[in-house]
């Protein structure tokens, strides 16, 4: 079954959080290893260039935090330097999630970060078996 990937790393962090508090280490190393894929499943590449890590520890099913970075150029399309951004995933009952992003808005950047993860997180994933085919194919931004 597909769901979109900010349920689906809810989900999955949940699961995460249940499996510690039982005492099933196995099975929760298992949702963090599925946690780690998703990481390949966000912006990556243009701008993104080191890619975007989801704070495993610190996020949960109501709250995902994302941290990321932005490669800026100038005018003459030479890199010329970072921002650092924070992104944070919230649930909203009427459009289904929102996003914070955090850091600096050098170049009104703050604005394309979050259409880029709206993008990405929206997207459908399949179970845990289609997670590193679908981000090397599909979900790039």
């Amino acid at each position: 079954m597909k769901q979109p990937l900010y349920k689906a790393i809810a989900v999955t962090l949940q699961a995460r959080v249940n499996c510690r508090a039982s005492g099933n280490t196995e099975w929760a190393e298992r949702w963090l290893d599925r946690l780690k894929q998703f990481d390949s499943m966000l912006p990556s590449g243009s701008g993104f260039d080191n890619g975007s890590v989801i704070l495993k520890s610190e996020s949960s099913a109501r709250e995902i935090l994302i941290e990321t970075s932005f490669h800026h150029m100038d005018e003459d399309g030479s890199y010329d330097g970072w921002t650092e951004h924070s992104v944070k995933v919230r649930a909203d009952l009427a459009s289904g999630f929102v996003i914070e992003v955090g850091g600096r808005d050098r170049n009104d950047i703050k604005g394309y970060i979050a259409d880029a993860f709206h993008e990405a997180l929206s997207a459908e994933v399949g179970e845990d078996d289609e997670v590193a085919e679908s981000a090397d194919q599909h979900y790039r931004v």
